[in-house]
């Protein structure tokens, strides 16, 4: 795992791994909880914070979470990504601080230039009050040495839509209005202070009362853990842990491509302009700072993920399915009931090997060749793929795609930055993949490795995949006997359109 500390990761999973044995065992309760936290924490010196008994909160919430719950802090949340409050006291109060740089000048313009009195002098520099700064930073502006800085908090800077700010006591506080779930802050608190509800004790309690669990990988994860780990390799792992089998979501994103792409269709045809639906950060970044063109511009079709679901619940009733991917903001798309038939419960790909270890079972390479998806399904996890998937289904009905003009935005800053325009009618393109992890789902904050390193392996393992069109693939599925529209409304004539091109 590439973040910007090793250690924070190791320690999250840790815990997670003890929660998932007591699970296995059927000995997860409030008792078997607490002797946790004294096993983890032992004493009487501390490991990484000032005191045993701040370690210990941390790990009881951190608990909390493991098991699917909210932090103790923040009991009525809704939210998927949560604050540890015990964890988070150790980065500055003040945006903006003095350095050593300041000279004590004569002048003073940083003195000057402050409307709110925020800055006076010191002893030996100048100095900025927390309570009084407004963050202006027209200080750092007037200081002719740049001796004030900004520091910016790594959880806040990462945030694409200004969803985190700091209470009186510096401490985080996420608004869950705009909060997009993407998960970026996660992995950019040096402090480990930033959290997700974890349902991997669910998802055993299902496996072990005998119920159809089965696994539904994202595209993303070839080449996460290298070349010789291919989907054979992840498939039979998941059966010794206990899955009744596992579905390739690259097969969702043919199925998602086939019926966008004719939407795509008609869209140009109304002179319409309209935007992807598989990156659930994005159409959550839709939903709450741009509902407008989430109505009027989003694709109607769900992602793969909701695609591979209703699949699998169509020809194994009452079955339980769980996706495996980079994001965590799947997690929440699991829990909008808006959405009928969707994933019941989504793990990342390191709560994955964290699963795998709880049962220590361990990845190797089979030397099987299991694929259900095309290559352009399976390249749904980079950016420009779910576009180039779309495009290939418009070219297998015989449209001309020559003339339309694309926009790909990777990266949450890009998407913003493409609804504004979209919002203000200023766009220029026709339409946009919105993708918010840069790279696309392979660059997502569970990422096992460095994006290059992913890349490289998922070439080799993506160029022994087999050449087959989309349109011809879906045919060997039942497409007719469920829907691919977010409401859930079959539309039986829809299909035999989208189908009809494999069908020649």
């Amino acid at each position: 795992m590439i973040t910007n500390d090793k250690g924070i990761v190791s320690f999250r999973h840790m815990v997670i791994e003890e929660v998932a044995r007591l699970a296995w065992a059927g000995n997860l309760n409030d008792e078997t909880k607490n002797e946790l936290v004294y096993k983890i924490i032992p004493g009487p010196k501390p490991q990484f914070r000032c005191c045993i008994y701040k370690e210990r909160e941390i790990v009881r919430e951190r608990i909390r979470l493991a098991c699917a719950q909210n932090v103790s802090s923040n009991p009525d949340s809704k939210n998927v990504v949560q604050v540890i409050d015990a964890a988070c006291d150790e980065c500055p109060l003040s945006a903006y601080s003095v350095t050593d740089n300041c000279r004590f000048c004569m002048g003073k313009a940083c003195f000057n230039s402050c409307k709110f009195s925020a800055i006076t002098p010191g002893d030996v520099r100048m100095h900025i009050d927390p309570q009084k700064c407004k963050e202006c930073g027209m200080c750092a502006k007037a200081c002719p040495y740049s001796a004030i800085v900004h520091l910016e908090r790594p959880c806040k800077k990462s945030c694409p839509v200004g969803a985190i700010t700091y209470d009186e006591n510096g401490l985080c506080k996420i608004d869950e209005e705009k909060c997009i779930n993407c998960g970026h802050c996660v992995h950019n608190c040096p402090f480990g202070a930033i959290g997700t509800k974890t349902y991997l004790v669910p998802i055993i309690r299902d496996i072990l009362a005998g119920k159809e669990v089965i696994a539904m990988v994202a595209p993303a994860i070839e080449g996460q853990f290298g070349s010789e780990i291919n989907l054979s390799s992840i498939r039979a792992a998941l059966k010794k842990v206990g899955f009744a089998d596992m579905v390739e979501v690259g097969l969702g994103g043919d199925m998602t491509a086939a019926y966008e792409s004719l939407e795509w269709s008609d869209a140009a045809k109304e002179g319409r302009k309209m935007t992807t639906s598989c990156c659930p950060a994005f159409i959550n970044m839709l939903k709450k700072h741009f509902p407008e063109q989430f109505h009027e511009n989003m694709s109607s079709v769900v992602s793969p993920m909701c695609a591979i679901s209703r699949y699998l619940k169509l020809t194994h009733p009452g079955c339980v399915t769980v996706f495996i991917g980079p994001c965590v903001a799947k997690k929440s798309e699991a829990l909008d009931k808006s959405v009928p038939d969707n994933a019941d419960y989504v793990m990342t790909f390191g709560e994955f090997t964290t699963l795998l270890r709880s049962k220590d079972v361990e990845l190797e390479h089979v030397d099987e060749d299991y694929q259900e998806a095309t290559v352009f399904g399976k390249r749904f996890a980079s950016s420009g793929g779910v576009a180039d998937a779309v495009l290939e289904c418009m070219y297998e009905r015989g449209e001309n795609t020559d003339e339309i003009n694309l926009l790909k935005a990777a990266g949450g800053k890009e998407c913003k930055n493409a609804l504004t325009m979209l919002k203000l009618g200023r766009l220029q393109q026709d339409f946009i993949e919105g993708m918010v992890c840069e790279g696309g789902c392979v660059g997502g904050p569970s990422k096992r490795k460095t994006e290059q390193e992913i890349m490289k392996a998922r070439n080799s393992l993506l160029q022994a995949a087999e050449e087959k069109n989309v349109i011809e693939n879906l045919l060997q599925y039942p497409m007719d006997k469920f829907s691919m529209h977010r409401n859930g409304e079959m539309d039986v004539a829809l299909t035999e359109r989208v189908l009809a091109a494999g069908k020649k």
